[in-house]
C-alpha cells in the first residue's frame, strides 16, 4: 500500500483546484497548472483538499496511486511558490552569461553553446559561475536543468563542469607514478 498516496493534498490559501474528469487543475498566485491523472486512480476535491485513490488493488493502480498524489502536490506547489533549482560552473574559463532570455556558456568547447530557454522557465545568472533556473512546473525545471547540465557534466578528476549546487561530485585519485 502506498504510504504518501494515503495522505490528502491540502490546498494553501489563494489556491483553488477544480477537477474535470482526470484533469486537476490548480490556480493560484504564481500560476495555473493542470495534471492528467491515470484512469487506474479516483480523484477527490472536496473540503479543501485532493484525494486520491486507486481503483482497485491491482499492481498496476497502486503504483500510479502515490505517483499521482505526488504530481498533484507539486502543481499545489508550484502555483502557490514556484521551484528553484541552481546550477555551478566549476572550470578555468568556464562561465555562463545571459544573452537575452537565452543562456550563453563558455564551458572549454571551441564555441559558445547558447541554450534558448522555454516558455514556463526564467533563467538567471548572479554570478559567472552560477545559474539559477525558476519556474512553477517542477518537471519541467528539472528537465532544463539536466539539459544544461549536460553541455559539460562533471568529471571525476579535478571537478570540472556544470553541477547541481547541492550535487557532491566523488572525486578519483589520477595516475600514479
Amino acid at each position: 500500500m502506498s504510504r504518501i498516496g494515503k495522505r490528502a493534498v491540502a490546498l494553501p490559501d489563494g489556491v483553488s483546484a477544480t477537477l474535470e474528469g482526470n484533469v486537476v487543475k490548480a490556480k493560484g498566485p504564481k500560476g495555473e497548472l493542470e495534471f492528467v491523472a491515470n484512469d487506474e486512480v479516483i480523484v477527490e476535491v472536496k473540503d479543501g483538499e485532493i484525494s486520491v485513490q486507486p481503483r482497485d488493488n491491482s499492481k498496476v493502480a497502486r503504483s500510479k496511486w502515490g505517483m499521482s498524489r505526488t504530481m498533484i502536490q507539486n502543481i499545489v506547489d508550484g502555483v502557490k511558490n514556484g521551484f528553484e533549482r541552481k546550477l555551478e560552473i566549476n572550470g578555468v574559463g568556464y562561465r555562463a552569461s545571459m544573452q537575452g532570455k537565452n543562456i550563453q556558456l563558455a564551458v572549454g568547447y571551441s564555441h559558445d553553446v547558447v541554450y534558448q530557454v522555454p516558455e514556463g522557465v526564467s533563467a538567471a545568472t548572479p554570478k559567472p559561475t552560477e545559474i539559477v533556473l525558476t519556474g512553477i512546473d517542477k518537471q519541467q525545471l528539472g528537465q532544463v536543468a539536466a539539459e544544461i547540465r549536460k553541455f559539460r557534466s562533471p568529471e571525476p578528476y579535478k571537478g570540472k563542469g556544470i553541477k547541481y549546487a547541492e550535487e557532491t561530485i566523488i572525486r578519483k585519485e589520477g595516475k600514479k607514478k
